[in-house]
């Protein structure tokens, strides 16, 4: 859990910027998102090959220089 504490001559505002920037880099918000549904594993694993492949006609188009 994320925890931030107020310094002091710390205004309410610049607590709450560090606090949500801290979320944002421990991922809490992401994890939350993709938690908020349940899926099958067979269903991960269908998105993650659709991700995949995805990366790699990028990667490609990159390579070939379109």
């Amino acid at each position: 859990m994320s925890q931030v504490d107020l310094r002091p001559g710390e205004s309410q505002e610049a607590l709450l910027k560090r606090f949500r920037k801290q979320i944002a880099k421990d991922g809490v918000l992401s994890t939350v998102r993709r938690k908020r549904w349940y899926v099958s594993k067979s269903e991960l694993r269908r998105i993650q090959k659709k991700k995949a492949v995805r990366r790699a006609r990028r990667k490609q188009r990159k390579i070939n220089g379109i």
